[in-house]
């Protein structure tokens, strides 16, 4: 059977192992979040810059048969 501090000791190394998981992990979820928070700010500049050009009434050529034809 294993001691009573034995059992203490794993218990102390389980906890540090899991501090430094949870460390790694909310480090990671930061970097995530400012990937996202890019990618949101990019989606807004093109949604502005595709609304821009629809205002102008940029027309879309005439669709017209190809010289083949």
């Amino acid at each position: 059977m294993d001691t009573q501090d034995e059992r203490i000791t794993r218990l102390e190394e389980t906890v540090a192992h899991q501090t430094r998981v949870i460390e790694e992990l909310s480090d990671q979820l930061t970097e995530q979040w400012k990937v996202v928070e890019q990618t949101r700010a990019k989606l807004d500049r093109l949604t502005e810059r595709f609304l821009s050009l629809e205002e102008q009434g940029l027309e879309a050529p005439a669709i017209t048969r190809p010289p083949h034809y």
